[in-house]
């Protein structure tokens, strides 16, 4: 009976769980399966959990589950642990491995795959996306990006309802978003503006350079307008000189955050206002009550496609989802080289979806997901403030 590794790598998101439950299903009982725990750090330190019976019901417990259940996590990948991970493969026998994850681990697994070979070692590999970034390339989107968006768009419109109702004493909130490089979920913020006066007044994402005089003009019209102002700031978006703002530096990695409180500070000197900045943090990737149906079911799709693969013979690829130009929403699943993949490097968004933002709109709805609530109209009442401007 073969023996396959799977493990899960980088940041979790909401439906991860569901693509590592689609491939368990998918191979039991044909196939001998280990459960590589916390990402390629367990792999390095052969720290693989058997199949059994009991574990692969645990697993499938978690389908519905956020985060990584197998434990994921991120690891500096050098060629001497390299070697270590291909050797612990080979101790176990292992004949396939399978990872779930985003950029870094397609190029981790890739890796991985040309060491087996320059040992004479004969691994079949195959990747499964995911991200909340949406950065990751050969792919229309990647299972977790929908739920994430999802999670955004709600909570931009009732962050900026709350304001709308406290206008009165505090006129602007800054939202900070994930995304790296990528103003993917930034963007998604106002995918449910209805009314002129929701927020967001004005989106930053790191495509393009950020203009702080554009920033306070529309502001400081929104806040003439209506009285408040709602601002979304990508975590990559380039501030002062061009440089990005970051909390820290991690095994070499940079983790980005903390441009909203320098956009507080801006405007607060700028204008003489009240603002307040906020992270909208970790509930981006793990929160169960935002989870787009339509993501939980495509991250369940791939682990299922990943393992017909497997049984095909497939190796050095990912599960890629391709949208066809039908005018109804189809995707198709399609394999694409990890090589591929590893030189398409960080998936930025493009032009045509930056400049002309109802064509992302129409593009990204189908992605979050059905049973959307509406709102009715802000109330219209008279605005303390604004009265105080005129």
């Amino acid at each position: 009976m073969k023996k396959i590794a799977i493990g899960q790598a980088g940041g979790p998101t909401t439906v991860i769980n569901a693509t590592l439950a689609g491939f368990v299903k998918e191979m039991t009982p044909d196939f001998s399966l280990f459960f590589i725990q916390n990402g390629y750090q367990g792999l390095v330190r052969g720290d693989l959990l058997e199949g059994n019976e009991e574990n692969i019901n645990w697993v499938l417990e978690h389908q519905n589950v956020p985060g990584a259940c197998l434990g994921s996590g991120r690891y500096p990948f050098t060629d001497e642990k390299l070697e270590k991970a291909v050797q612990n493969l080979r101790q176990n026998s292992i004949e396939v491995l399978v990872f779930i994850g985003g950029n870094g681990t397609m190029e981790a697994l890739n890796k991985v795959e040309k060491a087996a070979k320059d040992q004479g070692y004969d691994l079949q590999v195959i990747g499964l996306p995911k991200t909340v970034d949406n950065d990751l390339g050969c792919t229309d989107h990647a299972p977790g990006f929908g739920s994430s968006a999802r999670y955004v768009a709600q909570a931009t419109r009732d962050i900026s309802r709350d304001l709308h109702a406290m206008r009165n004493f505090e006129q602007v909130r800054i939202l900070e978003t994930m995304g790296r490089n990528a103003g993917w979920l930034a963007a998604a913020s106002g995918l449910l503006k209805t009314f002129e006066e929701e927020g967001p007044q004005f989106i930053g994402l790191p495509e393009r350079p950020m203009k702080q005089l554009d920033l306070l003009s529309t502001v400081e019209d929104a806040i003439r307008k209506y009285g408040c102002a709602t601002v979304v700031i990508s975590e990559g978006v380039k501030w002062s000189e061009g440089v990005q703002i970051q909390r820290e530096e991690v095994n070499g990695r940079a983790v980005l955050g903390g441009i909203s409180g320098e956009v507080e500070l801006f405007l607060k000197k700028e204008l003489n206002i009240m603002a307040r900045s906020e992270l909208l943090g970790i509930n981006q990737r793990s929160s169960s009550q935002s989870v787009s149906n339509l993501d939980r079911y495509e991250s369940f799709l791939t682990g299922i496609t990943g393992g017909k693969w497997i049984k095909e013979g497939w190796s050095g690829i990912m599960v890629s989802m391709q949208r066809d130009d039908d005018i109804r929403y189809n995707v198709d699943m399609k394999p694409v080289q990890l090589e591929d993949v590893v030189k398409a490097g960080e998936r930025l968004m493009p032009a045509h979806f930056i400049d002309n933002r109802d064509r992302y709109y129409e593009w990204l709805l189908p992605l979050v997901g059905d049973e959307l609530p509406t709102y009715p109209p802000m109330i219209q009442r008279r605005d303390l403030y604004v009265n105080q401007q005129n």
